[in-house]
Protein backbone atom coordinates (compact mmCIF):
# COMPACT_ATOMS: atom_id res chain seq x y z
CA UNK A 1 0.00 0.00 0.00
CA UNK A 2 1.23 3.19 -0.78
CA UNK A 3 1.14 5.90 1.99
CA UNK A 4 0.26 9.65 0.75
CA UNK A 5 1.82 12.86 1.67
CA UNK A 6 -0.16 13.97 5.37
CA UNK A 7 -2.17 16.72 5.08
CA UNK A 8 -2.54 16.75 1.63
CA UNK A 9 0.89 18.88 1.33
CA UNK A 10 3.00 18.20 -1.74
CA UNK A 11 6.43 18.63 -2.08
CA UNK A 12 6.30 21.90 -3.73
CA UNK A 13 4.50 23.25 -0.37
CA UNK A 14 7.40 25.03 1.29
CA UNK A 15 8.23 27.21 -1.28
CA UNK A 16 4.55 28.32 -1.40
CA UNK A 17 4.76 29.44 1.81
CA UNK A 18 7.43 31.40 1.54
CA UNK A 19 5.48 33.73 -1.23
CA UNK A 20 2.86 34.00 1.38
CA UNK A 21 4.89 35.44 4.08
CA UNK A 22 6.53 37.80 1.65
CA UNK A 23 3.03 39.15 0.65
CA UNK A 24 2.12 39.22 4.42
CA UNK A 25 5.25 41.94 5.04
CA UNK A 26 5.09 44.09 2.31
CA UNK A 27 2.73 46.71 3.53
CA UNK A 28 2.18 50.26 2.93
CA UNK A 29 4.68 53.22 3.70
CA UNK A 30 4.66 57.02 2.56
CA UNK A 31 7.84 58.64 1.29
CA UNK A 32 10.11 60.69 3.48
CA UNK A 33 10.27 64.18 3.26
CA UNK A 34 12.19 65.93 1.25
CA UNK A 35 15.64 67.20 2.95
CA UNK A 36 15.34 70.58 1.71
CA UNK A 37 12.21 72.73 -0.31
CA UNK A 38 12.91 74.55 -3.30
CA UNK A 39 15.71 74.43 -6.14
CA UNK A 40 17.82 71.65 -6.15
CA UNK A 41 21.13 72.31 -4.29
CA UNK A 42 23.93 71.39 -6.60
CA UNK A 43 26.90 69.65 -5.68
CA UNK A 44 29.65 71.34 -4.88
CA UNK A 45 33.35 70.47 -6.63
CA UNK A 46 36.62 71.04 -6.32
CA UNK A 47 38.71 71.88 -3.27
CA UNK A 48 36.20 73.95 -1.55
CA UNK A 49 34.28 70.73 -1.62
CA UNK A 50 37.37 68.79 0.06
CA UNK A 51 38.15 71.46 2.63
CA UNK A 52 34.56 71.78 4.05
CA UNK A 53 33.86 70.46 7.38
CA UNK A 54 30.81 68.34 8.16
CA UNK A 55 28.01 69.77 10.30
CA UNK A 56 29.14 68.33 13.85
CA UNK A 57 26.66 68.83 17.05
CA UNK A 58 29.27 68.59 20.38
CA UNK A 59 27.72 66.31 23.16
CA UNK A 60 27.89 67.67 26.46
CA UNK A 61 31.47 65.69 27.60
CA UNK A 62 32.59 68.07 24.50
CA UNK A 63 31.74 71.23 25.65
CA UNK A 64 33.73 70.53 28.85
CA UNK A 65 36.49 69.32 27.45
CA UNK A 66 36.61 72.08 24.78
CA UNK A 67 36.57 74.80 27.72
CA UNK A 68 39.37 73.36 30.03
CA UNK A 69 41.37 73.21 26.30
CA UNK A 70 40.69 77.09 26.04
CA UNK A 71 42.11 77.51 29.70
CA UNK A 72 44.88 75.42 29.17
CA UNK A 73 45.40 77.88 26.38
CA UNK A 74 45.18 80.80 28.42
CA UNK A 75 47.65 79.61 30.58
CA UNK A 76 50.06 78.73 28.26
CA UNK A 77 49.65 82.46 26.75
CA UNK A 78 50.42 83.64 30.14
CA UNK A 79 53.50 81.83 30.55
CA UNK A 80 54.59 83.01 27.26
CA UNK A 81 54.29 86.42 27.66
CA UNK A 82 55.59 86.27 31.19
CA UNK A 83 59.07 84.27 30.05
CA UNK A 84 59.03 86.74 27.29
CA UNK A 85 59.09 89.79 29.95
CA UNK A 86 61.75 88.13 32.08
CA UNK A 87 64.00 87.56 29.18
CA UNK A 88 63.48 91.19 28.17
CA UNK A 89 64.25 92.76 31.78
CA UNK A 90 66.77 90.41 32.88
CA UNK A 91 70.06 92.20 30.79
CA UNK A 92 68.56 95.39 32.59
CA UNK A 93 68.59 93.93 35.86
CA UNK A 94 72.38 91.93 35.48
CA UNK A 95 73.49 95.41 34.46
CA UNK A 96 71.94 97.21 37.03
CA UNK A 97 73.62 94.42 39.63
CA UNK A 98 76.69 94.73 38.38
CA UNK A 99 76.91 98.64 38.72
CA UNK A 100 75.80 98.28 42.04
CA UNK A 101 78.05 95.73 42.83
CA UNK A 102 81.05 97.99 41.39
CA UNK A 103 79.86 100.74 43.57
CA UNK A 104 79.84 98.63 46.53
CA UNK A 105 83.73 97.65 46.07
CA UNK A 106 83.97 100.98 45.53
CA UNK A 107 83.13 102.09 49.00
CA UNK A 108 84.29 98.78 50.53
CA UNK A 109 82.65 97.60 53.76
CA UNK A 110 82.85 98.10 55.95
CA UNK A 111 83.77 101.92 55.41
CA UNK A 112 85.88 104.28 58.26
CA UNK A 113 84.28 107.57 59.74
CA UNK A 114 86.95 110.54 59.28
CA UNK A 115 87.52 114.05 59.20
CA UNK A 116 87.51 116.26 56.01
CA UNK A 117 91.14 118.66 56.99
CA UNK A 118 91.80 120.43 53.53
CA UNK A 119 90.59 120.64 50.03
CA UNK A 120 93.15 120.65 47.63
CA UNK A 121 91.42 120.53 44.67
CA UNK A 122 87.86 118.87 43.00
CA UNK A 123 89.54 115.35 43.34
CA UNK A 124 92.09 115.77 46.35
CA UNK A 125 91.84 116.20 49.91
CA UNK A 126 93.66 115.76 53.09
CA UNK A 127 91.59 113.86 55.58
CA UNK A 128 92.40 112.45 59.42
CA UNK A 129 90.80 109.72 61.33
CA UNK A 130 90.76 109.39 65.20
CA UNK A 131 93.10 106.57 64.81
CA UNK A 132 96.02 107.80 62.73
CA UNK A 133 97.52 110.23 61.10
CA UNK A 134 96.75 112.68 58.14
CA UNK A 135 96.25 111.30 54.65
CA UNK A 136 96.36 113.15 51.10
CA UNK A 137 93.49 110.55 49.24
CA UNK A 138 91.01 111.23 46.42
CA UNK A 139 87.72 111.81 45.96
CA UNK A 140 85.53 109.82 44.07
CA UNK A 141 83.49 110.63 41.44
CA UNK A 142 79.78 110.11 42.74
CA UNK A 143 81.06 112.17 46.27
CA UNK A 144 78.50 115.32 45.92
CA UNK A 145 81.59 118.26 46.40
CA UNK A 146 79.65 121.01 46.95
CA UNK A 147 78.39 119.52 50.17
CA UNK A 148 82.49 119.05 51.23
CA UNK A 149 83.81 121.68 53.37
CA UNK A 150 86.81 121.29 56.18
CA UNK A 151 85.65 119.98 59.61
CA UNK A 152 83.06 118.07 58.17
CA UNK A 153 82.42 113.91 58.67
CA UNK A 154 83.20 111.35 55.74
CA UNK A 155 83.03 108.18 54.85
CA UNK A 156 86.71 106.38 53.71
CA UNK A 157 87.46 103.31 51.91
CA UNK A 158 88.83 100.79 54.41
CA UNK A 159 91.94 100.03 52.29
CA UNK A 160 92.86 102.95 50.14
CA UNK A 161 91.23 105.98 52.48
CA UNK A 162 89.70 107.67 49.51
CA UNK A 163 86.48 109.31 50.06
CA UNK A 164 83.19 107.55 48.84
CA UNK A 165 80.95 109.28 50.87
CA UNK A 166 79.37 112.11 53.55
CA UNK A 167 78.17 112.09 56.33
CA UNK A 168 75.27 114.36 56.43
CA UNK A 169 74.83 114.88 59.81
CA UNK A 170 77.93 115.74 61.66
CA UNK A 171 76.51 115.35 64.99
CA UNK A 172 78.19 112.87 66.88
CA UNK A 173 76.07 109.78 67.38
CA UNK A 174 77.27 109.47 71.15
CA UNK A 175 76.39 113.14 71.94
CA UNK A 176 72.56 112.62 69.63
CA UNK A 177 71.77 109.78 72.25
CA UNK A 178 72.14 112.80 75.34
CA UNK A 179 69.55 114.58 74.40
CA UNK A 180 66.37 113.87 76.17
CA UNK A 181 63.74 113.99 73.44
CA UNK A 182 61.12 112.71 75.85
CA UNK A 183 60.21 114.80 79.00
CA UNK A 184 60.75 112.45 82.42
CA UNK A 185 57.39 112.31 84.24
CA UNK A 186 58.76 113.26 87.59
CA UNK A 187 57.87 117.15 88.91
CA UNK A 188 58.44 118.96 91.88
CA UNK A 189 55.43 117.87 93.17
CA UNK A 190 57.22 114.17 93.64
CA UNK A 191 59.67 115.88 95.28
CA UNK A 192 59.18 115.64 99.37
CA UNK A 193 60.68 118.27 100.93
CA UNK A 194 63.91 120.03 99.05
CA UNK A 195 62.05 123.14 99.45
CA UNK A 196 65.34 125.43 99.46
CA UNK A 197 67.05 123.41 97.21
CA UNK A 198 64.48 123.72 94.64
CA UNK A 199 64.05 127.62 95.27
CA UNK A 200 67.74 127.42 94.40
CA UNK A 201 68.17 126.05 91.42
CA UNK A 202 65.02 127.56 89.77
CA UNK A 203 67.06 130.67 90.32
CA UNK A 204 70.30 129.07 89.17
CA UNK A 205 68.99 127.69 86.26
CA UNK A 206 65.09 128.34 84.90
CA UNK A 207 65.16 131.99 85.87
CA UNK A 208 67.78 132.61 83.46
CA UNK A 209 66.53 131.28 80.71
CA UNK A 210 63.05 132.37 81.33
CA UNK A 211 63.26 135.97 82.26
CA UNK A 212 67.12 137.14 81.52
CA UNK A 213 66.03 141.10 81.80
CA UNK A 214 65.93 140.93 85.68
CA UNK A 215 69.29 139.63 86.09
CA UNK A 216 69.90 142.63 83.61
CA UNK A 217 67.92 145.06 85.28
CA UNK A 218 69.63 144.18 88.84
CA UNK A 219 72.89 144.71 86.51
CA UNK A 220 74.45 141.24 87.55
CA UNK A 221 75.28 138.16 85.47
CA UNK A 222 72.97 135.02 86.17
CA UNK A 223 74.80 132.07 87.05
CA UNK A 224 76.69 129.75 84.67
CA UNK A 225 75.72 126.43 86.36
CA UNK A 226 74.87 124.85 89.81
CA UNK A 227 76.70 121.74 91.43
CA UNK A 228 74.55 119.17 93.26
CA UNK A 229 75.73 117.29 96.26
CA UNK A 230 74.96 115.33 99.44
CA UNK A 231 74.18 111.52 100.03
CA UNK A 232 73.39 108.61 97.76
CA UNK A 233 69.44 108.90 97.27
CA UNK A 234 68.91 112.35 98.52
CA UNK A 235 67.15 113.33 95.19
CA UNK A 236 70.40 115.05 93.11
CA UNK A 237 68.79 113.14 89.96
CA UNK A 238 64.94 113.62 90.91
CA UNK A 239 65.55 117.08 90.98
CA UNK A 240 67.36 117.08 87.88
CA UNK A 241 64.62 115.02 86.04
CA UNK A 242 62.03 117.41 87.36
CA UNK A 243 63.81 120.66 86.19
CA UNK A 244 63.88 118.76 82.58
CA UNK A 245 60.25 118.30 83.28
CA UNK A 246 59.38 122.22 84.12
CA UNK A 247 61.85 123.54 81.64
CA UNK A 248 60.93 124.22 77.69
CA UNK A 249 65.03 124.24 77.01
CA UNK A 250 66.61 121.50 75.76
CA UNK A 251 67.80 119.18 78.13
CA UNK A 252 71.44 116.90 77.44
CA UNK A 253 72.16 114.34 79.93
CA UNK A 254 75.75 113.07 80.38
CA UNK A 255 77.27 110.90 82.92
CA UNK A 256 80.68 111.37 84.05
CA UNK A 257 82.00 108.00 82.65
CA UNK A 258 80.32 108.65 78.92
CA UNK A 259 83.50 111.44 78.69
CA UNK A 260 86.15 108.55 78.82
CA UNK A 261 87.36 107.68 75.82
CA UNK A 262 89.01 104.64 74.19
CA UNK A 263 91.58 106.57 71.94
CA UNK A 264 93.59 109.28 72.57
CA UNK A 265 92.13 112.73 71.88
CA UNK A 266 88.09 111.46 72.18
CA UNK A 267 87.20 112.36 75.21
CA UNK A 268 87.52 116.36 74.79
CA UNK A 269 86.62 116.03 71.27
CA UNK A 270 83.33 114.91 73.06
CA UNK A 271 83.32 117.40 75.39
CA UNK A 272 83.89 120.30 72.68
CA UNK A 273 80.95 118.66 70.35
CA UNK A 274 79.01 118.33 73.89
CA UNK A 275 79.25 121.97 74.53
CA UNK A 276 78.87 123.09 70.42
CA UNK A 277 75.69 121.02 70.07
CA UNK A 278 73.97 122.41 73.47
CA UNK A 279 74.29 126.26 71.67
CA UNK A 280 73.30 125.36 68.96
CA UNK A 281 70.14 124.22 70.38
CA UNK A 282 70.05 127.09 73.07
CA UNK A 283 68.45 127.86 75.56
CA UNK A 284 69.75 124.58 76.82
CA UNK A 285 70.66 122.50 79.66
CA UNK A 286 73.39 120.44 80.58
CA UNK A 287 73.41 117.88 83.32
CA UNK A 288 76.65 115.66 83.62
CA UNK A 289 75.97 113.22 86.75
CA UNK A 290 78.54 111.56 88.48
CA UNK A 291 81.11 114.03 87.47
CA UNK A 292 83.92 113.19 89.90
CA UNK A 293 84.29 110.17 87.16
CA UNK A 294 85.75 112.91 85.63
CA UNK A 295 86.89 115.69 87.12
CA UNK A 296 88.78 114.81 90.36
CA UNK A 297 92.01 116.18 91.40
CA UNK A 298 94.70 116.39 89.53
CA UNK A 299 98.08 115.20 90.04
CA UNK A 300 101.02 113.46 88.72
CA UNK A 301 99.44 110.55 86.41
CA UNK A 302 101.66 107.46 85.42
CA UNK A 303 99.73 106.13 82.69
CA UNK A 304 97.93 107.29 80.01
CA UNK A 305 94.78 106.47 80.76
CA UNK A 306 94.91 109.01 83.66
CA UNK A 307 96.27 111.19 82.04
CA UNK A 308 93.61 111.49 79.02
CA UNK A 309 91.43 111.69 81.58
CA UNK A 310 92.76 114.85 83.15
CA UNK A 311 93.03 116.24 79.04
CA UNK A 312 89.00 115.22 79.21
CA UNK A 313 88.61 117.42 82.51
CA UNK A 314 90.85 120.39 81.40
CA UNK A 315 88.76 121.01 78.13
CA UNK A 316 85.83 120.77 80.77
CA UNK A 317 87.07 123.52 82.56
CA UNK A 318 88.06 125.88 78.88
CA UNK A 319 84.34 125.09 78.30
CA UNK A 320 82.86 125.75 81.23
CA UNK A 321 84.35 129.25 81.67
CA UNK A 322 87.15 129.71 78.74
CA UNK A 323 87.27 132.40 76.03
CA UNK A 324 83.78 131.47 74.21
CA UNK A 325 80.89 132.92 76.14
CA UNK A 326 78.44 129.76 76.70
CA UNK A 327 75.11 132.17 76.11
CA UNK A 328 71.97 130.53 77.17
CA UNK A 329 73.91 127.10 78.17
CA UNK A 330 73.14 126.24 81.76
CA UNK A 331 75.17 123.82 83.39
CA UNK A 332 74.26 121.27 86.69
CA UNK A 333 76.55 118.64 88.08
CA UNK A 334 76.12 116.03 90.35
CA UNK A 335 77.98 113.91 92.77
CA UNK A 336 78.49 112.41 96.14
CA UNK A 337 81.69 113.12 96.49
CA UNK A 338 82.19 116.79 96.48
CA UNK A 339 85.72 117.38 98.58
CA UNK A 340 87.22 114.59 95.45
CA UNK A 341 86.62 117.30 93.01
CA UNK A 342 89.26 119.78 91.55
CA UNK A 343 89.66 123.00 93.52
CA UNK A 344 89.30 124.51 89.28
CA UNK A 345 85.94 122.94 88.92
CA UNK A 346 84.23 124.06 92.13
CA UNK A 347 85.46 128.25 91.46
CA UNK A 348 83.05 130.73 91.18
CA UNK A 349 82.47 131.93 87.51
CA UNK A 350 82.38 128.10 86.65
CA UNK A 351 80.13 126.69 89.26
CA UNK A 352 78.51 130.00 91.23
CA UNK A 353 76.09 127.85 93.32
CA UNK A 354 77.01 124.95 95.46
CA UNK A 355 73.75 123.05 96.34
CA UNK A 356 73.79 120.62 99.27
CA UNK A 357 71.06 117.68 99.85
CA UNK A 358 71.45 116.49 103.58
CA UNK A 359 69.89 113.41 104.48
CA UNK A 360 66.02 114.44 104.53
CA UNK A 361 64.85 115.42 108.74
CA UNK A 362 61.50 114.54 110.10
CA UNK A 363 59.20 116.94 108.29
CA UNK A 364 61.10 115.65 104.91
CA UNK A 365 60.31 111.82 106.13
CA UNK A 366 56.71 112.37 106.61
CA UNK A 367 56.22 114.06 103.38
CA UNK A 368 58.63 111.85 101.41
CA UNK A 369 56.41 108.80 102.97
CA UNK A 370 52.82 110.74 101.80
CA UNK A 371 53.88 110.93 98.18
CA UNK A 372 54.80 107.19 97.95
CA UNK A 373 52.06 105.91 100.14
CA UNK A 374 49.35 107.94 98.20
CA UNK A 375 49.16 104.97 95.61
CA UNK A 376 48.84 102.05 97.92
CA UNK A 377 46.02 100.56 99.65
CA UNK A 378 46.88 100.43 103.37
CA UNK A 379 45.32 98.84 105.75
CA UNK A 380 44.01 100.50 109.28
CA UNK A 381 46.49 99.52 111.63
CA UNK A 382 48.81 101.06 109.17
CA UNK A 383 50.89 103.48 112.06
CA UNK A 384 53.68 105.78 109.36
CA UNK A 385 54.93 108.35 112.25
CA UNK A 386 56.61 105.10 113.88
CA UNK A 387 58.72 104.74 110.82
CA UNK A 388 58.87 108.64 110.55
CA UNK A 389 60.23 109.38 114.07
CA UNK A 390 62.81 106.55 113.93
CA UNK A 391 66.19 107.25 114.77
CA UNK A 392 67.53 105.38 111.43
CA UNK A 393 68.92 107.91 109.13
CA UNK A 394 66.80 106.94 106.08
CA UNK A 395 67.45 108.68 102.24
CA UNK A 396 64.41 109.39 100.03
CA UNK A 397 65.67 106.11 98.12
CA UNK A 398 65.43 103.93 101.40
CA UNK A 399 61.69 105.21 101.93
CA UNK A 400 60.73 104.55 98.14
CA UNK A 401 62.33 101.34 99.05
CA UNK A 402 60.73 100.18 101.96
CA UNK A 403 57.13 101.37 100.49
CA UNK A 404 57.94 99.62 97.72
CA UNK A 405 59.23 95.96 99.65
CA UNK A 406 56.04 96.91 101.79
CA UNK A 407 53.69 96.07 98.67
CA UNK A 408 55.62 93.19 97.72
CA UNK A 409 55.35 91.54 101.03
CA UNK A 410 51.56 91.99 100.54
CA UNK A 411 51.74 90.64 97.38
CA UNK A 412 53.55 87.36 98.21
CA UNK A 413 50.35 86.30 100.66
CA UNK A 414 47.68 87.65 98.39
CA UNK A 415 47.03 90.54 99.58
CA UNK A 416 45.01 93.77 98.53
CA UNK A 417 46.04 95.91 101.39
CA UNK A 418 49.29 96.48 103.15
CA UNK A 419 49.65 96.23 106.54
CA UNK A 420 51.91 97.57 109.38
CA UNK A 421 53.63 94.36 110.27
CA UNK A 422 54.61 94.38 106.64
CA UNK A 423 56.25 97.89 106.73
CA UNK A 424 58.08 96.97 109.66
CA UNK A 425 59.49 93.44 107.82
CA UNK A 426 60.43 95.94 104.84
CA UNK A 427 62.09 98.20 107.09
CA UNK A 428 64.27 95.83 108.90
CA UNK A 429 65.17 94.15 105.55
CA UNK A 430 66.63 97.77 104.15
CA UNK A 431 67.97 98.55 106.80
CA UNK A 432 70.14 95.00 106.83
CA UNK A 433 70.72 95.40 103.25
CA UNK A 434 71.84 98.90 103.86
CA UNK A 435 74.57 97.98 106.74
CA UNK A 436 75.66 95.40 104.96
CA UNK A 437 75.71 93.42 107.94
CA UNK A 438 74.56 89.47 109.08
CA UNK A 439 71.49 88.83 111.06
CA UNK A 440 72.48 86.84 113.88
CA UNK A 441 72.22 82.84 114.03
CA UNK A 442 72.02 83.65 110.01
CA UNK A 443 74.41 80.27 109.47
CA UNK A 444 74.03 78.67 112.52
Amino acid sequence: MGQGTPGGLNRGGLPNDRKNDDKKEKKFEPAAPPARVGRKQRKQKGSEAAARLPTVTPLTKCKLRLLKLERIKDYLLMEEEFVANQERLKPQEEKTEEDRSKVDDLRGSPMSVGNLEELIDENHAIVSSSVGPEYYVGILSFVDKDQLEPGCAILMHNKVLSVVGLLQDDVDPMVSVMKVEKAPLESYADIGGLDAQIQEIKEAVELPLTHPELYEDIGIKPPKGVILYGEPGTGKTLLAKAVANSTSATFLRVVGSELIQKYLGDGPKLVRELFRVADDLSPSIVFIDEIDAVGTKRYDAHSGGEREIQRTMLELLNQLDGFDSRGDVKVILATNKIESLDPALLRPGRIDRKIEFPLPDIKTRRRIFQIHTSRMTLADDVNLEEFVMTKDEFSGADIKAICTEAGLLALRERRMKVMHADFKKAKDKVMFKKKEGVPEGLYM
